[in-house]
């Protein structure tokens, strides 16, 4: 079987490095899903306007080792991976993980729907919010989330529900909160505050980089606080 991108997703994150580790974290975080041309018609998503969240299928296309690759193509991975919620240090397997080096380089993300744009060019263009894709992820699906189907509030969720996680404080400039519009900033603030570092890097001194709405975003963390020291353009 061969499948082919529907769509392709845009968002101000244009790198791996600092994108949500699930979706939902970042609720205020903008993208869009843009259809391909065979798909830009407005029957494609009669009806999707009723639902307030979508399941969106897609490629991990920026792994080194898979972005040339067909999302269907088996390839060599490891069956056992580090989670982030674990420090990083303890293996599980791959499959009682969500990480993105998988056998199949293929995601499943739940989004919420804020809008369908009609637009003149580009036909129905789903405006989301709260999605861990890098701008260009290839979308191959679209679902509407059910509640009857999809939501099991009292299920287990194995080593995720004895890893406490608390979100950072990010401490932003004046200055630096300048650079950016209000929605920008309250993104901005939402992704920081979810700590793009490596979970086993623990550098108070490091100053990391991250792309965000075509700026290169400078902070270094210390005791659970993030601070934006530089913004500087793309």
């Amino acid at each position: 079987m061969e499948i082919h991108p529907i769509a392709f997703f845009h968002s101000p994150l244009t790198s791996k490095f600092g994108i949500p580790r699930q979706s939902g974290l970042a609720e205020s975080l903008a993208g869009t899903v843009v259809f391909e041309p065979d798909y830009r018609r407005a029957e494609a998503v009669r009806g999707l306007e009723d639902f307030d969240y979508v399941w969106l299928i897609w490629q991990f296309s920026a792994n080194p080792s898979t972005s040339h690759l067909s999302p269907l193509t088996p390839h060599p991975s490891p069956l056992t991976v580090r989670p982030p919620r674990l420090g990083g240090n303890r293996r599980v397997g791959v499959f009682a993980s969500r990480s993105p080096f998988r056998p199949n380089s293929l995601g499943l993300s739940c989004v919420r729907l804020d809008r369908i744009e009609m637009d003149h060019c580009l036909g129905p263009v789903l405006h989301v919010l709260g999605a861990d894709l890098m701008d260009g992820t290839p979308i191959f699906d679209v679902k509407p989330y059910v509640t009857y189907a999809d939501s099991h509030p009292e299920a287990r969720s194995g080593f995720v529900d004895t890893q406490q996680w608390e979100p950072l404080q990010v401490e932003m400039p004046v200055e630096v909160a300048a650079a950016f519009t209000a929605e920008e900033r309250d993104t901005l603030r939402c992704v920081l505050a979810q700590d793009p570092r490596p979970r086993y890097h623990d550098d108070d001194t490091r100053i990391y980089g991250m792309p965000f709405a075509g700026r290169d975003v400078r902070f270094r963390v210390n005791k659970g606080v993030l601070t934006v020291v530089e913004i500087k353009k793309n």
